[in-house]
């Protein structure tokens, strides 16, 4: 196509370019107040931006400079280059930027990866050589050689590849996002198919803001709240992790309020705007941060805040004095910021460990010691975590020990009890009292109860074929367990499966006051009755005991607590209803255990005191249930080969 250079240059108006700068401008003001975690996508789509930028100052540019009679031809064929290559590129980008498409953590085809680089290099060797030999672009004698334009073949290709790649991750995006960016892009498409319709070249930079704004608002939006400036969670941990590169020492300053914890609920406008008055006042360079409904977190800059210990202190001053007005419960808890290692999330978790051990209505700085304990802490909750996500009823993690009891009636140890530790490779054996109640606030104990019992049924079966005499070893459930909707099945299944006879399992449960829970633990229990488990009643004579329920429940051992045994020691009151409990037991033909027997007294005492069974350090502290062979009696000698019952 051959064209006077006055023509070629009708065709075309500085607005486009214009807008595209001005609003790239915009974009760049708008990102850094807007808290953005700077990614690898972000930093690809702040390329975007500058090269589009480019391209538009290199369009105005060869534009202006193209009519200009004697202007040096090799400047022109250098802005038109130059802006074909920003084009190009920033095609090529935005392939990149699908790199973990749409930022869902997947690694993209390499194929679309090499496509998209080859038909960039394509692209601009097709134009710097077309121009060389005139088959391309060029000017000559006052006139424009257009050649065969590949921008359109270029730009198909490009948007071709792109829109492949979306469909084939459709299912990784979350819906709206996906129509969000096809729409934008089609529309982009059809912006470009007018102009040239209509014989203009002036809004083609333009047409590649449009995914720019889908891919600005949908992926990196970050929203500030209007009344107090606050931002989202999400950007907390980009801020965090943006501290922690440039090695700058930070505050974190979180302030928890339960009362706004509920869904929908936010600080009162008299609150948000002391709270926003107040810390711009006292502090530079800081930043609100709206985790939640009832929890903010200041993150201030320690080296733009000299005094920040004594700002802080104001502050707290401050939150006393409008505690007095406001009466609202909080928590307040102040840490520095670790290391450049440590994010987010893992703040907000030590943030939170710390309060669930501190009162309401108090102030607490985190100390060394304290990081170290929730490092351990959150390593057992992974390690829970790891446990109950594989359920592996071998795994070597969980370890069985037992303590031993003694059979009053045959003089011998034919008993034991189950119990949990836990050995990990970075802090060694871990004690019930400190992983236990992890493993119930995490939702895990079920998983650590079935792994016990299997264990425990796999020992039993051992001993068994080792010719060992035992009546049976216990293991204890929560009420937790029982709550688990298969626990009956999982319970019947494990012992099925390790080839051991039903009798030889028990079950030590303690009582609950929730009515509900009461009726589940007596379905329950009555249900694997039927198979021939036997019951222990868990811990009685501590918290609730009502015995019109135990007579409901279908318990054959009533396990007294040790505060009974060392109180009927201590108080001959205590004593004597100590012993009339157990001879009503008794009559009721219920055995009775003593647990926490200690010396000689405490075993003479609880034998009057009509005790079936004796349990405590005067006997075994626990052992590794593989040690029970020290206490039990072998009644033949091995080999012997024992059939399973469920085959």
């Amino acid at each position: 196509m051959l064209e006077t250079i006055s023509s070629y240059h009708a065709n075309y108006t500085a607005v486009g370019d214009i807008i595209v700068m001005a609003t790239v401008i915009v974009f760049m003001i708008i990102i850094q107040s807007a808290y953005i975690e700077k990614n690898k996508e972000f930093r690809i789509f702040t390329g975007i931006l500058v090269q589009l930028f480019t391209a538009a100052a290199a369009n105005i540019y060869f534009n202006m400079k193209v009519h200009e009679p004697g202007y040096p031809v090799w400047i022109l064929y250098l802005l038109r280059w130059g802006y074909l290559l920003c084009l190009f590129s920033v095609l090529h980008m935005f392939v990149l930027y699908m790199g973990d498409p749409l930022n869902q953590g997947e690694k993209i085809d390499k194929r679309y990866m090499w496509s998209s680089r080859i038909i960039l290099i394509v692209a601009v060797l097709y134009n710097i050589i077309g121009t060389f030999f005139k088959f391309g672009f060029y000017i000559q004698d006052e006139k424009v050689h257009s050649g065969l334009n590949m921008f359109p073949i270029v730009y198909i290709a490009f948007v071709s590849i792109i829109m492949i790649m979306i469909i084939n991750y459709r299912r990784k995006v979350f819906t709206p996002i996906l129509m969000g960016v096809i729409s934008t892009c089609s529309m982009s498409f059809l912006v470009m198919f007018i102009q040239y319709r209509y014989g203009q070249i002036s809004f083609t930079t333009a047409t590649f803001l449009f995914p720019c704004y889908a891919v600005l608002y949908l992926l990196h939006s970050s929203a500030l709240d209007v009344e107090m400036g606050s931002v989202h969670i999400g950007a907390f941990t980009g801020h965090i992790k943006d501290l922690g590169e440039a090695g700058k020492e930070g505050m974190l300053f979180s302030m928890y309020l339960p009362a706004f914890e509920e869904v929908g609920r936010k600080y009162p406008k008299e609150i948000t705007d002391k709270i926003r008055d107040n810390v711009y006042r006292l502090f530079r360079g800081t930043t609100i941060f709206q985790i939640s409904g009832g929890r903010t977190i200041l993150v201030i800059e320690a080296s733009k805040n000299p005094d920040i210990e004594y700002d802080i202190k104001e502050m707290l001053d401050i939150f006393a004095y409008e505690y007095d007005i406001y009466k609202q419960d909080y928590k307040i808890v102040i840490t520095k910021t670790i290391d450049n290692k440590t994010t987010g999330n893992e703040y907000l978790g030590l943030i939170q460990y710390i309060e669930t051990r501190m009162p309401m209505n108090d102030v607490h700085e985190i100390t060394e010691k304290e990081v170290d304990a929730y490092q351990e802490y959150k390593y057992i909750v992974d390690e829970l975590a790891d446990i109950y996500n594989k359920k592996d009823m071998d795994d070597p993690r969980i370890l069985v020990f037992c303590q031993p009891v003694y059979n009053i009636e045959t003089g011998k140890f034919d008993t034991a009890e189950a119990l949990m530790r836990m050995k990990l490779e970075k802090t060694g054996m871990v004690f019930p009292d400190k992983f236990i109640p992890i493993a119930e606030n995490n939702g895990y104990i079920h998983a650590l109860s079935l792994i016990i019992l299997s264990k425990t049924c796999a020992q039993i079966r051992k001993l068994m074929e080792e010719g060992y005499y035992l009546k049976r070893i216990s293991v204890n459930f929560s009420i937790m367990d029982v709550r688990e909707e298969h626990f009956c099945f999982h319970v019947k299944q494990i012992v099925q499966d390790r080839g051991v006879p039903f009798d030889k399992v028990a079950i030590e449960i303690t009582e609950s006051q929730n009515e509900k829970d009461f009726m589940l633990i007596k379905e329950k229990l009555y249900e694997l009755k039927q198979s021939g488990i036997t019951f222990y009643l868990d811990d009685f004579g501590t918290g609730y005991s009502n015995f019109d329920r135990i007579m409901e429940l279908p318990f054959d051992i009533i396990k007294f607590d040790r505060s009974l045994v060392i109180a009927s020691a201590e108080d001959e009151k205590t004593r004597i209803m100590v012993n009339h409990l157990a001879q009503l037991f008794a009559d009721l033909d219920y055995s009775v255990l003593y647990e926490g027997i200690e010396n000689e007294d405490d075993e003479k005492r609880c034998t009057e005191m009509h005790a079936s069974y004796l349990q405590g350090y005067k006997y075994s502290k626990p052992i590794p249930i593989e040690q029970l062979t020290e206490y039990f009696e072998r009644k033949y000698d091995p080999p012997v080969e024992i059939a399973n019952p469920y085959d």
